[in-house]
């Protein structure tokens, strides 16, 4: 098994902290994993992606032409990326600030992240919305590997950060199932 995963958006979105969570949850799972970060020439606001290959074997780069998976967080990573999926590829799409061309050959799961984060009291959570969409739509890595890696990540002194991030997960999976 190998999963290609390319997340991009706006620098301070979250992007590279979501790729870490995806790669550290599944190197608790026992897989070898990559993560290659991006940076636009702004960091905050520019342009930002990451590259996570998730495989049962070594990895000889960390470089993804085709993605498996992409995690798209705004418009202009949409119209940058969406060539990079494979055909029947999977594509999580943040519907707030992205709009889909249903002329594209993917399966889509499409969620109001932004919306759904905001309405959870922390716009910033929109990521780990996102996150929660990914988990329910491919089974790659546990959500209780990834529970653990969002709890080690938090701050400690901000409980009710923890506490968005894991009501922003479940929102994301319900996204999914419910979709």
């Amino acid at each position: 098994m190998t999963e290609r995963i390319i997340i991009a958006g706006s620098g301070g979105q979250g992007i590279m902290l979501l790729g870490k969570i995806i790669a550290e949850a599944a190197l608790l799972q026992g897989k070898f994993v990559t993560w290659l970060p991006a940076y636009g020439p702004e960091v905050r606001g520019g342009a930002a992606h990451c590259m996570i290959i998730i495989a049962d074997d070594e990895i000889g780069s960390p470089f993804i032409d085709k993605a498996d998976s992409l995690i798209i967080m705004n418009q202009l990573s949409l119209v940058k990326f969406k060539s990079r999926l494979k055909n029947n590829g999977l594509m999580i799409i943040n519907s707030s600030l992205a709009k889909l061309d249903n002329k594209l050959k993917f399966k889509a799961a499409e969620g109001r992240c932004t919306d759904i984060a905001e309405g959870l009291g922390n716009i910033k959570a929109a990521n780990v919305v996102a996150l929660g969409m990914y988990l329910a739509s491919k089974k790659i890595i546990s959500v209780e590997n990834t529970l653990g890696v969002i709890k080690k990540m938090a701050p400690q002194d901000k409980p009710e950060l923890l506490k968005v991030n894991l009501e922003a997960l479940e929102k994301g999976r319900e996204l999914v199932k419910n979709g």
